[in-house]
């Protein structure tokens, strides 16, 4: 049976640098059930390693946690990338490892905290999550695609960190699920000020680094569960699965 279930698919936490230190697994849990948020994603910068703790923290309260990362390409464009598959998941990591240059500066950037279910801080992240990797932007949503991802490219509407405010334009082809509008902007007036994005599906999320962020902006899906696979079919308006909008 399909049923419409609201999610908040883009929530920081204190792994990300820009992310603060209150971004913890059992404090967004708490706030996404206070905001009546069915499904979360966890994607932080560059990384992974938070998503099992959140996973974890929102198994005990009924909140549903997908896997995520937030890529940076090499033109400093950010790409969502989500997965039902915690293997894939880890797989994807592998690879921002292997192309992610830089040590972090937590006097310049901040800490990068690595925590567990209970919030109890279990190590630190060394690597520059706010730096980009070397991967171009095609190649970060291919390997995405290839790994049975759903590629969201994120905020297109500001300036900075995004596909129009890096390169000017939505390159031709360009083979993302669908295009993330900030919270700060309506997606009618996004639609007007860059008519290149009515050509994807559009959804809007929180960008939450404060935990007063989550849920202020959520898009809502017609699904049978929340899953990625479900996700990947409403993208596509596929099966009776659709968005619903904002």
């Amino acid at each position: 049976m399909l049923e419409e279930f609201k999610g908040d698919l883009h929530i920081h936490t204190c792994l990300s640098p820009c992310g603060d230190l209150s971004m913890l697994p059992t404090l967004i849990i708490m706030k996404a059930k206070e905001r009546n948020i069915d499904m979360i994603g966890i994607c932080d910068h560059n990384s992974t390693e938070n998503v099992q703790a959140v996973k974890k923290a929102g198994e005990m309260e009924g909140v549903t946690v997908i896997g995520g990362i937030e890529i940076t390409s090499q033109e400093e464009v950010h790409i969502l990338a989500l997965f039902d598959s915690d293997a894939e998941l880890q797989r994807i990591q592998n690879i921002v490892n292997e192309h992610l240059p830089g040590v972090n500066d937590e006097d310049a950037f901040g800490e990068q905290l690595i925590v567990d279910e209970k919030d109890e801080i279990i190590g630190y992240n060394k690597k520059l999550l706010i730096g980009a990797t070397t991967l171009v932007l095609e190649q970060v949503v291919d390997i995405i695609h290839e790994l049975g991802g759903i590629a969201i490219a994120s905020h297109v509407d500001r300036e900075g960190f995004s596909v129009i405010g890096q390169l000017g334009f939505i390159p031709e082809g360009f083979d993302v699920d669908g295009l993330e509008i900030s919270p700060r902007n309506s997606i009618e007036d996004v639609r007007v000020k860059f008519p290149q994005v009515n050509d994807y599906p559009l959804v809007s999320f929180s960008d939450a680094h404060y935990l007063e962020d989550i849920g202020k902006r959520a898009t809502s899906f017609f699904i049978e569960k929340p899953s990625v696979e479900e996700l990947n079919k409403a993208f596509r308006d596929s099966e009776g699965r659709k968005i619903l909008g904002i």
